[in-house]
């Protein structure tokens, strides 16, 4: 909007400086040799070198950073999952992998070349000062040195040329291509006839002895595992809160001492008019330019009212000038400093004397102003409350801790005590060895559920010890009643057994029903078949994998090709192909199909080298790291 104003050089040379090594993203700043740390946790190993939770938590750390920039009014928690940790620890590894190839196999440049390749790069000439060389303040503002950029530079150009003959080579001859494309694109005509078991389900009416049979043979389908009925207490932050006393004198005194915490930044709307002269222009026209200023200001100053027509049809900012000069409102530190101190020392509805920055000369007219006032004590105070209710909570977590740990195991026959001497709430459930779907919270530890089903709590009626399912969250909980896993007798499950013998007996009628039909279409038999559909890997037509892996498997040189695909419990399906179709013409044509495949060929070949190259330098995630990825991102954490 504000093309002259707004848009600083330096800063969007700078953003460019983050840009030019995207492979380090998870290394940070530090050189290959300096990744071990004896003092952490290792959860990986490349090449002898440890890769520390420390380290791993600083990328992932970077990596939510990055999120913030690119998406701000997105909650970064949402990428902060178990998978999306492990992911950076795997991105970690690769990048190791790659250095560690590179440092082997001698592949990072001389001084000699880099100074070349420094020079030549179109992609550094942001970065190149007058003389040619690097601007070391652009540097200095992402807090690197020339050093230590030529140390980032020289390592991405050499994990660069580790996967380089792979990915630029790969071979995309007109024949190989042609049958990619077709195992992904041929069309072919199908017809589609399923016997599913649901219509066969009228027609079998199991005896009493086909269900006992059934029963005795498939005991452990029928078999109820064992489970608990519990009652558990958690002590976490909240808990822990719900305990604390805030009197109103300790909320004001908070609110007082933080207001600019409550204050909503002050912001003013402003238009202008810009009278472009850039500061390399010479004085006599930049002198020019000022006079035209001073005299549109006369203008302004005798009909206020026309600010807006005089912007449309003299301002040099394209952005605001259609809009009548309207810059919208905004906050310190949007503007460059002479355009902000004029505009912040306005009243609305006064005109500014003329005003120089780099990039022209501005008249500026304020129109209006909000924010900078605090909110009122009344509007926040559930916010200050909840806010001391954590941090006296947080103080007290240690000793709490501390003590609900001791209680729970020296007073173990009831949860009562520590229930009333902490003031928690008392919970039930009915739970099994495993967490149960879609089960959340405590209920969701298996650390939890394995102490409620070890030995002392099953047969001595104890409390489980404090067990911590989560950061500053323990549980402890006492079984109410235990029942131990068992066959229930056939009368108590009889219900279910016919069920499933319904099924099974509907699956075999259908299968026969189908297989029949099949042999009647092989012997020649004409019997009709359902319309014919066109389906393709990509367009599968509601067609599962198995039955669209039967259409485009079936021998295509005898048409038509009739094929009978067993799904088991679901039935059966015949299917025929009746005609093979061309591909349908590609976006782009055939050559850029080709290219599409030698692309997937090459990230593939990449993908094989890369596993090589991990065996041959011994990368090994350590089987702590998932469970470390899993309690990192775990809700409340």
């Amino acid at each position: 909007m504000f093309d002259f104003v707004r848009n600083h050089t330096r800063l969007a040379l700078g953003f460019m400086l983050l840009l030019i090594v995207p492979s380090f993203i998870f290394f940070g700043v530090q050189g290959y040799s300096k990744y071990t740390d004896a003092t952490n946790v290792t959860v990986a190993k490349v090449d002898g070198s440890a890769i520390t939770r420390a380290e791993w938590e600083d990328a992932q750390r970077r990596y939510l950073d990055g999120m913030r920039q690119q998406a701000p009014g997105v909650d970064p928690t949402m990428f902060d999952t178990a998978q999306l940790r492990r992911d950076t620890l795997d991105g970690m590894v690769r990048e190791r992998v790659l250095l560690a190839a590179a440092d082997a196999l001698h592949l990072y440049p001389s001084p000699q070349r880099m100074l070349r390749l420094f020079d030549s790069d179109p992609q550094f000439q942001g970065l190149r000062g007058p003389d040619g060389k690097i601007n070391r303040d652009l540097l200095a503002a992402q807090g690197m040195s020339p050093e230590l950029f030529d140390q980032r530079l020289r390592q991405d150009f050499g994990v660069r040329q580790v996967l380089a003959g792979i990915t630029q080579t790969a071979p995309a001859p007109a024949a190989p291509a042609s049958a990619a494309l077709d195992a992904f694109l041929q069309r072919r005509e199908v017809q589609v006839q399923r016997f599913e078991p649901a219509a066969y389900r009228t027609k079998v009416n199991p005896t009493d002895a086909e269900i006992e049979a059934f029963y005795k043979a498939n005991e452990a389908q029928f078999k109820a595992p064992e489970q608990a009925e519990i009652e558990y207490v958690v002590l976490d932050l909240d808990a822990l809160g719900k305990g604390v006393t805030l009197s109103e004198p300790e909320l004001k005194k908070f609110y007082a001492d933080n207001t600019a915490r409550f204050t909503a930044p002050e912001e003013r709307r402003a238009s202008h008019i810009l009278i472009k002269a850039e500061k390399e222009l010479p004085a006599a026209e930049r002198q020019k330019a000022k006079a035209k200023a001073e005299a549109l200001l006369a203008e302004v100053r005798k009909n206020p009212s026309a600010f807006a027509e005089l912007a449309r049809k003299n301002s040099d900012d394209p952005g605001s000038a259609a809009k009548g000069g309207d810059l919208d409102f905004f906050g310190k530190g949007s503007m460059v400093k002479p355009f902000e101190d004029t505009v912040f020392a306005l009243k609305p509805g006064e005109i500014s004397n003329v005003v120089e920055t780099d990039f022209g000369y501005h008249i500026i007219m304020l129109v209006a102003t909000r924010g900078g006032q605090a909110k009122p004590f009344e509007e926040v105070r559930g916010e200050i409350e909840a806010e001391l209710r954590k941090s006296t909570a947080q103080k007290r977590w240690a000793e709490t801790a501390e003590q609900f740990t001791n209680m729970v195991y020296e007073q173990s026959d009831s949860l009562k005590p520590v229930i009333d001497k902490l003031k928690l709430e008392r919970k039930t459930a009915t739970v099994q060895r495993t967490p149960a779907p879609g089960a959340t919270g405590p209920l969701a530890s298996p650390k939890l559920l394995d102490a409620v089903f070890a030995t002392d709590a099953v047969r001595n009626k104890r409390n489980t010890d404090a067990v911590e399912v989560g950061p500053n969250q323990l549980v402890s909980a006492h079984i109410l009643q235990y029942t131990a896993a068992r066959v229930p007798p056939l009368a108590e499950v009889k219900d279910k057994v016919r069920e499933r013998v319904v099924d099974a007996q509907a699956a075999a009628l259908a299968i026969k029903e189908g297989q029949a039909r099949l042999a009647a279409l092989r012997g020649g038999a004409t019997t009709d078949l359902p319309a014919a559909i066109v389906v393709a890997r990509n367009k599968p037509q509601g067609l599962t994998k198995p039955l669209l892996d039967a259409a485009l498997r079936a021998d295509a040189t005898k048409l038509p090709a009739t094929e009978g695909i067993d799904l088991g419990p679901q039935g059966y399906v015949v299917l025929r192909v009746t005609q093979v179709l061309p591909r349908e013409p590609l976006p782009g044509g055939e050559e850029a199909a080709r290219g599409q495949v030698a692309q997937a060929w090459a990230s593939a070949e990449a993908d094989a080298y890369l596993a090589a190259l991990k065996k041959r330098y011994k990368a090994e995630v350590k089987p702590a790291a998932a469970a470390f990825a899993d309690a990192a991102s775990a809700p409340g954490r």
